[in-house]
């Protein structure tokens, strides 16, 4: 079977399915997972899937939402690079809002213990990871918990939000583009994420370049909502020249 047979079955099959996984073509067509890795990277690029962590999903499924091992699995070492280099970025002294997303928690894993910061955060995986640190003063912003994302939503969380003024806002999304913005599949989820915004005086969104170009149903912010993009390299020279055309900077770690 000729490549472009090969990419058309795999179409055929993520779109009757839902999602196809790399293990499951590789038996089923009988070649190396490094060769339906390049069909999914193909196809991606093409915009008929999207690829995901182990696999692809169809390119129409913007209400497709990762769990929380996923996330935390996907572009690791991309996750890494970035969270040490908005370690750059934290305020001295000041108060920070951190975001709920897997790149985000890294940061907070990341703060050193001589750090003297305040810390708000609507995320239990992010607090669980600066609870015990000795120059941190924890505020946990309360709410009703998603079980998908470990985050606080709805009133009692944007009620905290519009009650405050941070130095800085540490921001995730699940994608973003020049034309459509910050993006996440959850309408919750995204009225929490857009109060966050709101409460900083500067934000700093992390993200890995994986995200970029993606779309989901919910959107909470534009590109010129943002004073920073940190990203990884995976991110052209041509497109970060573009997003900073929309307003923010961006670093490519």
């Amino acid at each position: 079977m000729y490549a472009p047979e090969r990419q058309q079955e795999i179409l055929r099959l993520a779109r009757d399915g839902g999602r196809v996984d790399v293990v499951s073509l590789a038996e089923e067509f009988q070649v190396t997972a490094e060769t339906i890795r390049r069909d999914l990277k193909t196809l991606d690029r093409a915009g008929l899937l999207r690829r995901v962590h182990g696999g692809a999903l169809p390119a129409g499924r913007l209400d497709f939402e990762p769990d929380l091992a996923e996330r935390e699995s996907t572009a690791a070492d991309e996750k890494d690079r970035i969270a040490r280099a908005a370690l750059a970025e934290l305020p001295a002294d000041g108060t920070v809002i951190l975001d709920a997303g897997s790149t985000v928690a890294r940061l907070a894993a990341a703060v050193p213990p001589g750090a003297t910061l305040t810390v708000v955060t609507h995320s239990l995986p992010t607090a669980a990871r600066l609870a015990d640190h000795p120059g941190i003063q924890l505020h946990l912003v309360g709410g009703r918990v998603r079980h998908r994302t470990r985050a606080a939503v709805d009133a009692w969380a944007l009620r905290a939000y519009g009650e405050i003024r941070a130095d800085a806002a540490f921001v995730a999304a699940n994608g973003f583009s020049a034309a459509h913005g910050l993006t996440t599949p959850d309408l919750a989820e995204a009225a929490v994420k857009r109060a966050a915004v709101a409460a900083a005086r500067r934000v700093v969104l992390l993200a890995d370049s994986t995200k970029h170009g993606q779309e989901h149903f919910a959107r909470f912010g534009a590109l010129a909502d943002v004073d920073l993009l940190i990203t990884d390299s995976g991110l052209s020279p041509d497109d970060a020249a573009a997003i900073e055309q929309g307003g923010p900077e961006v670093v490519r770690a």
